[in-house]
C-alpha cells in the first residue's frame, strides 16, 4: 500500500480557483451537525489495497452506510452529493501534485470543489488533505531537508483546535510531503518537522495531516508491506510505533468517535449495510470487517 511512500510527483498544474460561490465561515467551534437527510458516507480510496481501517468501523457504529469508491481503479465519482451526508477522501502514496501524470488525480481536484459547493462534511486524511489544500489555492510540497514522518508524533493544539481536538496530543503519521495553510482556514493543530498538521474551511471541511483511521493490524500491515521506509532516519522502529498505538489510540478513538458525531451528525436510520464501488457488500460490523479484509488481499 505505502511502498511509493517517497514518490515525488510533478507540483505544477492547474486547480480550479473558483471554489466556491460565497467563502464559508471559518468560525465554528466544535457544533453539533444537524442530521443528515441521508445515511450513507462516501469513502474514495486511492488503492486496491487500501482499509479504511477505524473511521469505517465508528461510522458503521454511528448509523451510517459506507460508499467507498477507488477512482484509480475506476470506480466514478459521484455526479452530484444528493445521495451523501458526508465525505471521507484517504491517504495514499501518490502526490496531489500528480495531475498530470494520474488522471484520478486531476478527477478528485476537478470533484471535491462539487463537495464543498453542496456544503456537504468533508474530511481528508494525509492525500485527502493535501488534495483540499490544492483545491483551496495551497502548495503541497516535500519537507525542505527530505525529512518525514513516521510513526506517532505529538501535535500542538491551536486555540481554534482545542475545542475541537481538545483529547489529541499524538497522532500516527506516514507522510513526506505536508501542505502550506489554505487562505481564509483555520489552523486547528501544528507539528515540529511539519508545521501544518490540521485545519478547517468554513464549517465542514477538514484536512488532517495524520491518520486517524489506523489500527494496530493495519499499522503492522504498512510496516510490512513499505518496510524500506522504515530505513529513513525520521522513521520510528515497528516496537516504537506499537508501543505508541498502545498508548495513544484509545485518545484518537475517543475524539474521532465525537468528532463524527459533530462534523456530520447522527444519520435518520441505520440499517446495517456497506456499500462498496468495488462490488463488495457486507451487513453487519463483523462482515463488513471481513469485507474490507478482503480488500487487501
Amino acid at each position: 500500500m505505502l511502498k511509493a511512500i517517497l514518490w515525488v510527483g510533478t507540483w505544477h498544474c492547474h486547480v480550479p480557483t473558483q471554489v466556491l460561490k460565497q467563502p464559508l465561515s471559518s468560525t465554528r467551534l466544535g457544533k453539533v451537525n444537524t442530521r443528515p437527510l441521508v445515511n450513507k458516507i462516501l469513502l474514495v480510496v486511492h488503492q486496491a489495497t487500501s482499509n479504511p481501517g477505524l473511521v469505517a468501523h465508528l461510522l458503521q457504529q454511528q448509523g451510517f452506510q459506507l460508499d467507498m469508491r477507488c477512482p484509480s481503479q475506476g470506480d466514478p465519482l459521484p455526479s452530484h452529493m444528493d445521495d451523501h451526508a458526508g465525505v471521507v477522501v484517504f491517504g495514499g502514496p501518490m502526490s496531489a501534485n500528480d495531475c498530470t501524470t494520474l488522471p484520478f488525480i486531476r478527477a478528485e481536484l476537478d470533484w471535491i470543489p462539487q463537495v464543498l459547493a453542496a456544503g456537504k462534511p468533508y474530511l481528508g486524511i494525509c492525500l485527502g488533505a493535501q488534495l483540499l489544500a490544492r483545491v483551496l489555492g495551497a502548495s503541497v510540497v516535500p519537507h525542505p531537508e527530505g525529512r518525514v514522518e513516521i510513526g506517532y508524533c505529538p501535535i500542538a493544539l491551536t486555540a481554534a483546535g482545542a475545542a475541537e481536538m481538545a483529547s489529541l496530543h499524538y497522532v500516527y503519521q506516514w507522510h513526506q510531503e505536508g501542505f502550506e495553510l489554505p487562505q481564509g482556514a483555520t489552523l486547528l493543530a501544528t507539528g515540529d518537522v511539519f508545521a501544518n498538521q490540521a485545519f478547517r474551511y468554513g464549517e465542514t471541511a477538514y484536512g488532517v495531516q495524520f491518520h486517524p483511521e489506523m489500527t494496530r493490524s493495519l499499522m503492522k500491515r504498512w510496516m510490512s508491506v513499505a518496510a524500506e521506509h522504515l530505513q529513513h532516519p525520521d522513521a520510528q522502529p515497528p516496537e516504537a510505533q506499537i508501543a505508541g498505538h498502545t498508548l495513544h489510540s484509545t485518545a484518537v478513538e475517543q475524539w474521532l468517535s465525537s468528532f463524527f458525531t459533530r462534523w456530520v451528525g447522527v444519520p435518520p436510520h441505520s440499517p446495517p449495510l456497506v456499500a462498496t464501488g468495488t462490488g463488495i457488500v457486507a451487513d453487519g460490523i463483523a462482515n463488513a470487517t471481513q469485507a474490507r479484509q478482503d480488500l487487501l488481499l
